[in-house]
Formats: C-alpha cells, sequence, structure tokens
C-alpha cells in the first residue's frame, strides 16, 4: 500500500494573491468551531439522523419515536438527551407526557440542505 501523497505546495510558490492573514482573523474562535464540530457529530450517527428527521415532521413523544424507529423507549431517551444538551432538539411537558420537537428553524435548515445536498449526487 502507497502511502498518501501530501499536497504541498511547489516551491516556486508565493500564496495565492489574497492575503491569508486576512482570512484568519476573520476564523470563527475555538469554543464556536468546537460547538459546530459537536453538532456534525451528532449528526454522524445514523440513528439520531433517523430521530432528527422523525421531528422535522412534526412535535412527537417518546413513544411514538420508539415505534417510528423500532428501538426501545430508554434508548430513544438517550439520543435525545444527547440532542437536547446540544440544542438541537427541545422538549415540551403536557401533562404527563413529554413532546420534542426541533430546537428552531437553523436546526431543521442544516439538516434539510445536508438531505438535499445527498439526494443532489
Amino acid at each position: 500500500m502507497e502511502p498518501a501523497a501530501l499536497e504541498e505546495c511547489d516551491n516556486t510558490c508565493n500564496g495565492s494573491e489574497l492575503e491569508p492573514e486576512s482570512i484568519a482573523l476573520i476564523l470563527p474562535d475555538r469554543g464556536t468551531t468546537d460547538k459546530m464540530a459537536e453538532m456534525f457529530k451528532a449528526l454522524g450517527d445514523p440513528t439520531r439522523v433517523r430521530l432528527i428527521y422523525a421531528l422535522s415532521q412534526r412535535e412527537l413523544c417518546v413513544h411514538d419515536l420508539s415505534v417510528i424507529l423500532d428501538m426501545g423507549q430508554s434508548a430513544v431517551s438517550h439520543q435525545l438527551r444527547y440532542l437536547r444538551n446540544l440544542r438541537i432538539v427541545k422538549r415540551r411537558k403536557e401533562g404527563k407526557t413529554v413532546y420534542y420537537s426541533l430546537n428552531d428553524a437553523h436546526v431543521e435548515q442544516i439538516f434539510l440542505q445536508t438531505h438535499e445536498h445527498i439526494r443532489h449526487e
């Protein structure tokens, strides 16, 4: 197996016409990039993707989600807790029933744009 080729500039390269420092100045801070990476990590799990897709359709309780995903309620609750901690989903309590939905339109747009990108290929 050949080692991966490193992509480096030629010795004669002086960089692009743009100043790299100007881009470095506008990069998000480490805390923001860490949070962004966590969001994408959450979307990196097929179970959570299915859960988010179901919640993009409508607000649902844990029982409904466990039926839709064919999973136990405790496993669904575990995934919902993870997504809630990342502010991807939110909950609303009505009596003894807790309903879950996507946290806001931004979350839905990220998910729908990703889904559209995959379908576009």
